[in-house]
């Protein structure tokens, strides 16, 4: 077994030596011989070499991707880090438009109110289901009292029933422990505006043969402290007459979003016909006075 494996490999080596030297001593020959063997074994040769220059190809292609989507994902990092950043100061920059704007028609309404007030902002509500209060953050320290009344320039909110040093707390016009004198606009009507359980209001006491009818406006009276006469307080939705009352009522549904409240006015000395009167009066000169 040796034998033979050893002949074939010196017949093998013989061969490949006499191929050489043909190719060696008969170039012209040799090379139309290597043409002719050539063109057959050029296809079996050449595939595996496609196959690997088209696999080599692939990879690039594979790794110039990778590393491009990387950079297309830092990229995407960056661009969602600033479009939060930039969400979050239009929110900012919206929020303050709105307080501005908030502010503008507030100031605005002070400048045009009959009785002088201050302004106040909400910074915090009752917690509790006893009372439908807010805490304003002004006190007895900006001349805030008991019993001012709280407005904004959509109507009334209601008025102060405690107050502190730098703090007061409001109760609003829907709680039940709240009255204010109201006046029926069209029929000149007056009643007691007070809060319901159900967080709206109603107007008692209202005239038996009063015509008061639903989409009637109600305003303040002026009869009371806390707040001036024409203040609208809200609408009267329905009326509720009973057989054998000495009186009817009317639900109200306010003016004044008070769910939404942030910044109010408090009327620091409502401002009468009696008090114009005596402005009026000592505006005019000694010699045009009344005795």
């Amino acid at each position: 077994m040796s034998r033979s494996t050893s002949g074939t490999r010196r017949v093998t080596l013989v061969l490949v030596a006499l191929l050489l030297s043909a190719l060696l001593v008969f170039p012209t020959q040799s090379q139309g011989l290597l043409r002719h063997i050539g063109v057959p074994l050029a296809p079996i040769v050449t595939l595996p070499i496609e196959a690997l220059a088209a696999l080599d190809r692939s990879l690039r292609d594979v790794w110039e991707g990778y590393v491009a989507l990387h950079g297309v994902h830092e990229e995407n990092l960056r661009l969602r880090r600033e479009v939060e950043l930039l969400r979050d100061q239009n929110s900012r920059l919206r929020e303050a438009t709105s307080a501005s704007q908030r502010l503008t028609a507030l100031l605005e309404f002070k400048g045009r109110a009959a009785s002088k007030t201050i302004a106040a902002q909400v910074i915090g509500r009752d917690a509790t289901n006893w009372y439908r209060a807010v805490m304003v953050n002004k006190g007895e320290g900006d001349g805030v009292r008991v019993e001012m009344g709280v407005i904004t320039p959509a109507g009334v909110v209601g008025r102060v029933v405690k107050t502190s040093a730098s703090a007061s707390m409001v109760l609003l016009v829907t709680d039940p422990n709240n009255a204010i004198t109201g006046l029926i606009q069209r029929t000149r009507d007056e009643g007691i505006v007070e809060g319901t359980a159900r967080g709206l209001a109603r107007m008692k006491y209202i005239p038996l043969l009063s015509t008061v009818r639903a989409g009637d406006r109600v305003i303040t009276s002026g009869l009371t402290g806390g707040f001036p006469r024409g203040l609208p307080i809200g609408v009267i939705t329905s009326i509720d007459k009973t057989e054998g009352d000495l009186f009817q009522s009317g639900e109200i549904v306010p003016d004044t979003d008070l769910t939404r409240l942030e910044e109010v006015l408090i009327i620091t000395a409502p401002r009468g016909e009696a008090e114009s009167d005596a402005d009026a009066l000592s505006a005019q000169p000694p010699q045009q006075r009344k005795p």
